[in-house]
């Protein structure tokens, strides 16, 4: 620490000078990660209200109001306007506090968890916080989860079957309507990781695309994790959790007496937690509606369909699967995948590098010109490599 401090400029030069070495989204060179630039009325808000903390609700009576409303508009949108829940720091939070509901709720002693193999990793972790044990069950030929793999693995110890509404790595969504059959007949608690399909799939369905279902119209959904810091613009940290009703979201809740603002109750894995970011994520929903969001999907996956289309006719590469949503896995049978990445980083793009594919996430920063700097050098890379 400095002894006097320095005058705001040094400091502000100097933040300036380290960190314009980091990658930015509005060079349109970050085509592998799930969020993107803040819309500007969120960095707006979010700055406005900095100050507020939802750790301490007493204080803020009109923000837990916010909050709330908040809450229903999402809840509608995935098909349940009476969901519980709250904004949290990311879809890691959201997914351990679903675990934790639904350990609460099972109280057995031996605890498994169902999960996809391509389930994210924060199931991983929060199993470790709650001991829990993590089952992982492979995949079928479209890259969902094995339904018939996951009903083999239930037994007296299950307590949870997880879900996935748009996988990390390719945007997948599992059957979760077959889930659901089978968390109801087995009495089970199902959780649906849609941290990045939430703010995808309901607008494609209003597109006028086949959506499979996969929300709280299915009468085995009893959680919902949705990030609006991704697809939603909002800026970071905003995630959110969505529980099938209030009593669920209690079996997760803690009253608090000391608190400047009276006794409440937090329900949330953080005690101090950021205003700004339900406001920014409020002000969103309210300026964008069902039909900016629709425009940005639109967007986003023309651009998708662009780029799956011209990678097939680059030699020696494919893509994966056909993209569900904003997300196109890039593959080879010819050429090392980790050495086309390394590449491509080395031309300062930042993609997603998995064991057998690169990943491209089509966020609203990506524009059509920024796909085609990014196939022209893709198609440079598999020559200089021999192709």
């Amino acid at each position: 620490m400095e002894n006097e401090g320095l005058p705001q400029s040094s400091v502000l030069k100097e933040l300036e000078s380290r960190l314009s070495r980091d990658f930015t989204y509005g060079s349109g060179r970050i085509i592998g990660s799930m969020c993107t630039c803040p819309h500007p009325l969120a960095r707006k808000v979010y700055t406005c209200f900095l100050d507020r903390n939802l750790g301490d609700s007493g204080l803020s009576p009109a923000l837990v109001k916010l909050e709330k409303e908040t809450i229903h508009i999402l809840g509608a949108l995935l098909s349940n306007p009476k969901a519980s829940g709250h904004i949290v720091t990311g879809g890691t939070e959201a997914n351990t506090l679903a675990l934790w509901a639904a350990k609460k709720l099972s109280k057995k002693n031996q605890s498994e968890v169902i999960v996809p193999a391509s389930a994210h990793y924060s199931f991983d972790k929060a199993a470790d916080l709650l001991s829990l044990q993590i089952v992982k069950v492979g995949l079928n030929s479209r890259f969902q989860v094995d339904v018939e793999a996951v009903e083999k693995a239930v037994n007296s110890n299950t307590i949870a079957i997880v879900g996935v509404a748009g996988t990390t790595g390719l945007g997948v969504v599992d059957p979760i309507s077959e889930l659901s059959e089978i968390a109801v007949k087995k009495d089970l608690y199902l959780h649906v990781d849609a941290a990045f399909g939430g703010f995808v799939l309901p607008f494609l369905k209003e597109l006028g695309f086949s959506v499979p279902d996969f929300d709280f119209s299915l009468p085995g959904v009893c959680s919902i994790a949705i990030d609006p810091h991704k697809m939603g613009l909002a800026p970071i940290p905003a995630g959110g959790i969505l529980f099938q009703n209030e009593r669920l979201r209690k079996t997760v809740a803690w009253n608090v007496s000391y608190l400047a603002g009276g006794e409440s109750e937090q329900a949330t894995i953080v005690g101090t937690r950021s205003g700004a970011s339900v406001i920014a994520v409020w002000a969103l929903l309210k300026h964008l509606g069902t039909e900016g969001y629709k425009r940005i999907v639109r967007s986003c996956m023309r651009l998708t369909w662009k780029l799956a289309v011209e990678i097939q006719k680059i030699n020696g590469l494919d893509i994966i699967t056909e993209p569900t949503m904003n997300i196109v896995g890039i593959k080879s049978e010819v050429f090392d995948i980790r050495r086309i990445a390394k590449e491509l980083r080395l031309r300062k793009w930042a993609v997603s590098l998995f064991p057998n594919h690169i990943r491209i996430v089509v966020m609203p920063h990506v524009q059509k010109q920024h796909v085609e700097e990014f196939l022209e050098d893709l198609k440079d890379i598999v020559t200089e490599l021999g192709g």
